[in-house]
């Protein structure tokens, strides 16, 4: 399927096709002239409560399984912008998914949740 995972910083590389930054927080730093991505929508990054439970930031990291479980709750609610991208998916269009710099772990990120969630909605 045409929907592909990699970080920010990662180079374009041909067959990357729609390059959608889901980071909650835009990257600090980076010039409009020099993103990497051709849409950000933050809504589908973790909540600022989830973003800080997995960092550490208010008590020890959550492991995992307890955010993969919290961020689909989450996700649950955005559905309508699964089905969008789905059907985009549907007609050709390939999308890659793009999260942190600081993210090098695809199988431990949203991104990789998020791309089974559309590749489920484009199976139907």
């Amino acid at each position: 399927m045409p929907i592909r995972t990699r970080r920010w910083n990662d180079r374009r590389l041909p067959g990357d096709g729609q390059r959608l930054l889901v980071c909650r927080y835009r990257p600090r730093g980076v010039r409009k002239s020099e993103e990497t991505w051709d849409e950000w929508d933050p809504d589908l990054g973790p909540s600022r409560a989830l973003h800080a439970d997995v960092y550490g930031k208010s008590g020890p990291p959550i492991p995992w399984e307890e955010y993969r479980e919290r961020f689909l709750a989450e996700i649950a609610g955005r559905r309508a912008r699964i089905e969008e991208l789905a059907a985009r998916v549907r007609a050709g269009e390939t999308i890659t998914l793009l999260c942190s710099s600081a993210c090098a772990d695809d199988a431990h990120c949203h991104r990789s949740l998020l791309r089974e969630l559309i590749e489920n909605a484009v199976a139907g």
